[in-house]
Parts: C-alpha cells; structure tokens; sequence
C-alpha cells in the first residue's frame, strides 16, 4: 500500500502527513509559507496553463479534464520525473499532496492521485 495522501493545504498540518508537497502551479490565496509547512512545491506537475485555464473548475468538463490531464501526466518528461519522485519518497515514508481548490473532487489533485495510485510500481 502506498504512503501517499491527498488534503486541502488549508487544512492544519499534522505529524503524519509527512513529505508535504503542494501540486498546484499557482500559490493558495490567503495562506502564508510559514502556514503551508511544505517540503516541496511541484508546481510543473499541475495541468498545464491552458489546460487550467479550459477546465476553469467546471463539474461538466472534469470527465474530459481528466483524460487531457492523464495524458500530460504520462507523456510530459518534467511531470514523469516528478512523479517518480513523489513514489521515491514514498517508499520510505508518507507523503501528502497539497491543493487549493475548493471543490475536494472535481480538481486536478484528485486525478493525480488517482493517476499515482493506479500505477502499477507502488510498494
């Protein structure tokens, strides 16, 4: 079973999030460094700017969202090599992926989760 986590980078830090690597390309309004306690921002992994700016967070298009994404995800070098990080790091401890948004499942990060966790090389 893999270490990896998904929650709102709003939410209060705790102990056993572990690794916490915020996923979004663009800064959380109304949160402060100090509070988002990251280890790493990996903003290349987010959907690319157009892709972003298509979806616009919109529960009609996230089916097809997420088949653009998915395809980014697997094709994009930058993202690939992120990805394997993000597995690196969790195999030896937990890691916690960080979004903005406000909608908890029709967003980027849960995709990437999904992505992360059907992946076949997870210990």
């Amino acid at each position: 079973m893999a270490n990896i986590y998904l929650k709102r980078v709003y939410e209060p830090y705790d102990e056993s999030d572990g690794c916490r690597i915020l996923v979004d390309r663009l800064w959380p309004r109304g949160i402060s460094k100090d509070a988002a306690r990251l280890d790493h921002w990996y903003k290349e992994i987010a959907p690319s700017p157009d892709l972003r700016k298509w979806f616009c967070h919109k529960p009609e298009l996230f089916d097809e969202f997420r088949s653009r994404y998915i395809q980014e995800l697997r094709t994009n070098e930058e993202k690939l090599q992120l990805t394997n990080q993000i597995f690196e790091m969790a195999a030896s401890q937990n890691v916690t992926l960080l979004y903005g948004a406000k909608d908890t499942v029709y967003n980027h990060a849960v995709v990437l989760y999904e992505e992360l966790m059907g992946r076949g090389d997870i210990g």
